[in-house]
């Protein structure tokens, strides 16, 4: 396993930082290349017993002319799965780990277009949304080496945020994505939940816009099995998450499209888009619909509020048949693998931070458990978003989107461990 320092040093930890500047991706150099790709086949022959066998040596020996004869080469379909499922194995910040080697590959390195990989984005998620019964999934389009394929939207399937005077309307989270749709022609209803297009780079072509079909969208309806006037807000969210905007680092090989998905766990939905300041905001307005005192905190009005919307939303998906987990059962399957991967692999890297559920936390029983967070590779790694350095074929500017979300604020959460205080810094 190759294993990488964090950004981390003896006298600071960074570990409560959402995206320290160093996690981002950085483009690999030549000279990394052949170190890598010779580390990912010590993993991919180890499993099949055939370490430093002549199968082994003869593929290292035909990827290093490779490397030599063009700076980059080509992995198998099998060698581009074991590294996909490897990364999901390897993600420090997931706690539904368990499942990793039941991840499906579509393999659509040979697209060219931006409509080709649109309709490799529709497929993915017509096979993950399975009618509710989700599965996990990744499409993987052509690596750095053969262009810019990027997927700008942070998810295949987000809501819009529009900014309104001093209020948003929608996710604020999308609020730049948003301007960026408006400013390639896309024109909404200006809702809450609008289904954001796709914006789709490949190659050195313009970045073009797609609207997602109806049909591959499942969105479920919020309701609350014993508190009615919950439905007087109308809330809904998507089945399937699919994070469009990270990289996958593989064999020394950097593949910057790589939309893939699990399933929901209850409270990323419930306390964390629905209820975090920097999203949809519900927390106060819901807790007056349930008629609880907002005016102190001995009243417990936030925690019995998010709770009855964590029920509300196991509730709702559970009736539409889309498949959910709660945050208990996912912390107990999050033990079962750290011990099953400390047993067999003598290490889990995990980021304490951000497995804890954002409810009940204490009464989990990863809560408890002593973690080690550390980088193995092969990994999926955030990267710049990208139109912050994207330059127009068709202009002279380079940062021809940039100048649309310059003047939105990049919020950074840090968390005292010492002390309940959270200090919000703000950073342009």
């Amino acid at each position: 396993m190759e294993q990488l320092v964090t950004s981390c040093s003896e006298k600071r930890c960074v570990g409560s930082i959402v995206l320290p500047d160093k996690e981002k991706h950085t483009k690999i150099e030549s000279s990394q290349i052949k170190v890598e790709a010779i580390k990912f086949f010590e993993e991919y022959f180890q499993p099949q017993q055939c370490l430093n066998s002549l199968k082994h040596k003869e593929r290292i020996k035909e990827v290093l002319t490779e490397i030599d004869y063009c700076n980059s080469y080509e992995l198998t379909e099998k060698e581009l799965i074991f590294g996909a499922r490897l990364a999901c194995r390897n993600a420090s910040r997931c706690i539904g780990r368990i499942h990793w080697k039941n991840l499906h590959l579509f393999d659509c390195r040979h697209v060219t277009t931006a409509q080709e990989m649109f309709e490799c984005c529709l497929q993915h998620l017509r096979f993950a949304t399975n009618n509710g019964n989700i599965r996990s999934a990744i499409t993987i389009f052509p690596n750095q080496c053969n262009g810019e394929f990027r997927i700008w939207n942070p998810q295949l399937v987000r809501y819009a945020g529009y900014k309104q005077n001093d209020e948003v309307i929608g996710d604020p989270s999308s609020i730049e994505i948003t301007e960026i749709a408006q400013s390639l022609g896309w024109v909404s209803k200006r809702t809450m939940f609008d289904i954001l297009p796709l914006i789709i780079q490949a190659g050195s072509k313009e970045p073009q816009l797609f609207k997602i079909p109806e049909e591959y969208i499942l969105e479920v309806n919020i309701q609350h099995p014993v508190y009615p006037q919950l439905d007087q807000l109308g809330l809904r969210w998507y089945a399937v998450p699919v994070i469009s905007n990270m990289a996958l680092s593989c064999g020394g090989l950097t593949f910057a499209a790589v939309p893939f998905n699990g399933w929901y766990m209850s409270t990323e939905i419930s306390v964390r888009n629905f209820c975090d300041e920097s999203r949809y905001n519900l927390l106060k307005k819901i807790a007056k619909l349930l008629g609880y005192n907002t005016s102190t905190h001995m009243s417990l009005w936030k925690d019995r509020t998010v709770l009855e919307l964590t029920a509300a939303v196991l509730h709702s998906y559970q009736a539409a048949g889309v498949t959910m987990v709660d945050h208990h059962s996912m912390a107990e399957s999050f033990m079962k693998h750290l011990h099953k991967e400390n047993k067999f692999r003598g290490g889990c890297p995990s980021d304490w931070v951000w497995i804890i559920p954002p409810l009940s936390g204490s009464i989990c029983p990863v809560f408890h458990q002593e973690l080690l967070n550390y980088k193995l590779k092969p990994a999926y790694e955030y990267q710049a978003d990208a139109w912050v350095n994207y330059k127009s074929q068709s202009s002279t500017n380079k940062h021809t989107f940039k100048n649309i979300s310059n003047h939105n604020i990049k919020l950074i959460l840090y968390w005292g461990w010492q002390g309940p205080q959270a200090v919000l810094l703000c950073r342009k």
